[in-house]
């Protein structure tokens, strides 16, 4: 009994290691990522690519303006480009799910605000387009209205159901 409890605390313990292990491999990939990302849009970073160019080009006429001369800055090139491909990729996935976090954490919170749009990004294209259809609609009441103040939203405003259905039936039409 003693050394099965050992053996599932020891399990555990090794577990909760490999877990701290893979965040830090995660924690130093990001870390790793935003600073290159925060290096490669900077002013410095500009600068040292326009170095880097600039000594290429000045090393033309050493090396005869061979063709290893020229694969030099197409490899480096291409290699970076390819790389800042995923960087920037990942970069732009994280900021999008921070601000898709952050615009639902504003709607569940907003009392006259439809819930129903704390899950957007898992509709369909359709469905979304008919949603700013509606919030087309919307927008041209309240314009006619001409109250600033005035707030409508989706579940707020029973007397334009109509437009909604109008819109979906549109929508399924083509």
């Amino acid at each position: 009994m003693f050394l099965l409890v050992v053996k599932g605390l020891h399990l555990q313990i090794k577990q909760t290691h490999m877990q701290m292990l893979n965040t830090r491999k995660q924690n130093f990939f990001e870390s790793f990522s935003a600073h290159v990302r925060a290096a490669a849009g900077s002013n410095a970073g500009f600068i040292i690519a326009l170095i880097i160019i600039v000594t290429w080009a000045a090393l033309g006429p050493v090396f005869d303006f061979s063709d290893g001369w020229k694969w030099a800055i197409s490899i480096g090139t291409s290699m970076i480009t390819f790389l800042m491909v995923f960087l920037l990729q990942k970069s732009q996935n994280k900021d999008s799910l921070a601000i898709q976090l952050k615009l639902n954490e504003l709607l569940a919170a907003h009392e006259l605000a439809s819930n129903r749009l704390v899950n957007v990004e898992g509709m369909t294209e359709e469905e979304m387009k008919t949603i700013q259809k509606y919030y087309s609609k919307l927008s041209e009441v309240a314009k006619k209205e001409n109250k600033m103040q005035q707030s409508h939203s989706i579940d707020g405003s029973h007397e334009l159901h109509h437009l909604k259905n109008e819109m979906e039936q549109e929508l399924k039409k083509k």
